[in-house]
């Protein structure tokens, strides 16, 4: 079982980006952990970090085929990317989508994620264990 994990704008910044939302963990450490996780659980995951939407696109579009699953973490695309939405409903590879804080408590504009109604599920507010509960979850649909 193959998976990709795609993390979007500003998430290369994890570990110095607002560490009172996100903490101090690195998006390496991150992947790492993910990737470990996968192991165990008889998987495989392919990390990949944009800041550019239509890279991202791209990355999505090149899935098809290759990954039996998709965990995103558009990070600010999330609320205005339909391209990026468009790109994951067009490969039909079941996708998870990850926010390491609730955005449903935040600023009104994070409320509203386009990417939700194209995904299996949405994982929220859990810092960096959001990326592990999304990847268990992934996995048990797959199987």
């Amino acid at each position: 079982m193959k998976i990709l994990l795609i993390n979007g704008a500003n998430l290369n910044m994890l570990g110095q980006r607002e560490p009172e939302k996100y903490g101090t963990t690195t998006l390496n450490d991150i992947e790492n952990s993910v990737k470990e996780r996968a192991r165990e659980l008889g998987a495989e995951v392919e990390a990949w970090q944009s800041n550019h939407e239509g890279d991202i696109v791209d990355k999505i579009q090149s899935a098809k085929g290759l990954y039996d699953g998709i965990l995103i973490n558009a990070g600010g695309y999330t609320h205005t990317s339909v391209v990026i939405r468009d790109a994951i409903a067009s490969v039909a590879i079941p996708a998870v989508e990850i926010h390491m804080t609730n955005i449903h408590a935040r600023e009104e504009f994070r409320h509203t994620s386009l990417l939700s109604g194209v995904c299996i599920a949405q994982v929220v507010g859990f810092k960096e264990l959001s990326y592990i509960l999304a990847l268990e979850g992934l996995v048990n649909y797959l199987r």
